[in-house]
């Protein structure tokens, strides 16, 4: 192998390093065995390095190969999906270390290397994560440098130095193309879904659903009041609205499942003050976003179903900015279609048989559908019911009777469809609400954090001549979830974020760590304000603002002024290196050289090379023929030498220069 194309040993070492920072993100997501790989790999490099082992041959690289399939398939139990496809590819670029033998391979296995940072944004785009993205970055470019660098035997950090200032220098390049440059989207997209379980709110709902989800501290959105934000029992964030009863569970109705003239919401009388806010939604890949009771939303994309909820016509795959406009009092759906009366009171089969006899009784015993609701709430606030994160399991046969009048033990999730069967067994339209209720207002920038323990289910009755009430009859059982919180309605309990041990949330008692919590919360609010969700659409309103109304020929002239204003120092820092560059010392001495000859009669001509300029002199000077050959051949040797034998070079050409007299 030519010497140019060895890897250097300093470069290798940067390559491994590199190798462990590119996987380290993904450590949550793949299987142990990836991360072995990696160690294998760079181990048995390490060893054919020394020269212990040597690189395996095509039978070795086949079964590795296979090997890594079949560990896919047995892990994911498919090949089909974003994590699986991750986990292939970073196995891949494992392997690729064993290849590693000269410096084309380093190159592909680089180039490789800044294609998996890519592939930490497909899973998360926080700031902490874009920080170390932005480190491995640097780190990679830097194992590009120490590949350039041949006859570097130590490790050293001068590569690192050099890649922080390559990238520092491409700074005001990125902010240019990120504010100027159209926001089309991306360039690729990933047309598989992850799957691993995104937190969040599911289209269906049973027993257990909200109470597991219940137990994360992940943040669900963020959202920002413009004036003062509502109280507390206030905050019910509507998100998918469950009518349907099958097996158990409450689904949403599908779009397609109503009649066409029940497609579209009946618009509402908008009485009373309205409420306006943003919110930075998390990821759920789900289509409905989160608002009070009524949203609007400008948003395009965001629309109202039938049953008032919002939702977005595509899958929420990233951070999400809107922006929304509610009326709290406005009545919804005061008068009932037969076809929307007969969904929203409708009980599949004949089972539980005390729920129904107990409806009855209610609705014998009331004068409409307000007394029936009473009575409801009245039997879970006089009756021994338990509100906790951990209830008894109930039968699949009967389950509603069995929580009625056996375990009464629940979560919210539990109330609400026992609720919603006592209602529709009375007569009384209802329906399932799940969403949000509550929130942690952040002190620092004033936002309200909205955490998946804060996750919940309630009712909505339809009374005639009001329309579409919320009824939450948690609250019967439980006053303090709605008042004051999960936290603190769990006390005695001890199960709040019980598989969350080092939370920030367990910690709020202690003060520098929740103002370090808050704080990193108020700059993620920032972060994903300013960055993540800066879409086309803010990008046209930030241009506005600044350059007024505009059109092709003037965002021409902006986007050629920003780079003038980026290129330009860069220009004129090149050019003052170029008139105050230091001389080399070998460059030094051959120019002493030069003008000791001209002395003599023979001057150098400009842009004359030493092999013609020694020629020529020697022809002149034949008494200095063999001294003159001597100086030329050390000093092109030396230009070509490595660093470590620079400094005995210098020696021989400055002693074959003394002897030119």
């Amino acid at each position: 192998m030519k010497l140019e194309q060895q890897i250097p040993r300093n470069a290798l070492v940067w390559i491994v390093l590199a190798l462990f920072l590119l996987v380290a993100p993904h450590v949550q997501r793949v299987p142990i065995w990836v991360v072995l790989v990696f160690v294998a790999a760079a181990g048995w490099r390490i060893m054919v390095y020394r020269g212990v082992w040597s690189f395996p041959r095509w039978p070795v690289k086949l079964g590795l190969i296979l090997a890594a399939f079949a560990g896919i398939l047995f892990s994911f139990r498919t090949i089909v999906g974003l994590e699986p496809t991750v986990a292939l590819l970073l196995t891949a670029f494992a392997l690729k270390l064993l290849e590693l033998s000269e410096r084309k391979d380093a190159y592909v296995l680089l180039f490789l290397g800044y294609f998996v940072i890519l592939t930490v944004f497909l899973f998360s785009q926080d700031i902490l994560v874009v920080l170390l993205c932005l480190f491995n970055t640097v780190v990679v470019t830097a194992a590009l440098v120490a590949l350039h660098r041949p006859g570097e035997d130590r490790f050293t950090f001068r590569p690192l130095r050099l890649s922080t200032v390559m990238l520092a220098q491409s700074i005001p390049l990125m902010l240019v193309l990120f504010f100027l440059f159209p926001r089309i989207g991306p360039l690729w997209t990933v047309p598989i879904k992850s799957q691993a379980a995104r937190t969040g709110m599911s289209d269906f709902m049973k027993p257990g659903d909200v109470s597991r989800l219940s137990r994360s501290g992940d943040v669900a959105f963020r959202v920002q009041f413009e004036g003062d934000v509502p109280a507390q029992d206030q905050l019910y964030w509507r998100g998918i609205v469950m009518s349907r009863l099958r097996g158990g569970a409450w689904s949403s109705l599908s779009h397609f499942a109503a009649p066409p003239d029940e497609r579209k919401p009946v618009e509402p009388e908008l009485v009373g003050d309205s409420l306006r806010y943003s919110i930075i939604m998390e990821p759920t890949q789900q289509h409905w976003v989160y608002s009070l009771r009524y949203g609007r939303s400008n948003d395009s994309g965001i629309v109202n179903a039938a049953d008032y909820r919002l939702f977005r016509m595509t899958e929420i795959e990233d951070d999400y900015f809107y922006e929304v406009q509610t009326w709290p009092d406005a009545q919804l759906e005061p008068t009932l279609s037969e076809w929307r009366r007969e969904v929203e009171l409708r009980l599949p089969g004949d089972n539980n048989p005390r729920m129904r006899a107990l409806a009855r009784e209610m609705a014998s015993a009331s004068g409409g559908s307000r007394e029936i609701v009473d009575q409801a709430l009245a039997l879970f606030a006089n009756e021994p019911f338990v509100y906790t994160l951990s209830p008894p399991l109930l039968p699949e046969q009967d389950s509603i009777d069995a929580f009625l009048f056996g375990t009464r033990s629940g979560f919210c999730e539990h109330y609400a469809s026992a609720f919603v069967h006592l209602m529709r067994a009375a007569g009384v339209p209802a329906r399932v609400v799940a969403g949000y209720q509550g929130g942690e207002i952040n002190p620092v920038n004033g936002t309200v954090i909205v955490h998946q323990f804060d996750a919940h289910a309630w009712a909505e009755v339809w009374h005639e001549g009001e329309g579409w009430v919320r009824v939450d009859p948690t609250a019967a059982v439980s006053p303090e979830r709605i008042e004051l919180g999960l936290e603190e309605a769990l006390s005695g309990e001890g199960s709040f974020l019980a598989d969350s041990p080092l939370s920030p949330l367990r910690f709020r008692g202690v003060n520098w760590v929740n103002q370090l919590r808050l704080r990193y919360d108020a700059i993620t609010y920032r972060w994903q304000s300013w960055v993540t969700g800066f879409d086309s659409d803010r990008q046209y309103q930030l241009l506005s603002n600044w350059f007024g109304e505009f059109s092709a020929q003037k965002f021409a002239l902006v986007l050629l002024g920003a780079g003038v204003l980026v290129f330009a120092p860069v220009v004129i820092t090149l050019m003052l290196q170029r008139k105050t560059v230091q001389q080399r010392e070998m460059d030094r001495l051959y120019l002493k050289f030069c003008e000791r000859l001209a002395r003599m009669g023979v001057e150098r001509g400009a842009g004359e090379g030493p092999d013609q300029y020694a020629r020529r002199a020697s022809a002149q000077l034949p008494r200095l023929a063999e001294q003159i050959g001597e100086v030329n051949r050390v000093y092109q040797a030396l230009a070509y030498a490595p660093a470590a034998q620079e400094a005995r070079g210098l020696q021989q050409l400055a002693s074959a220069i003394k002897r030119v007299n």
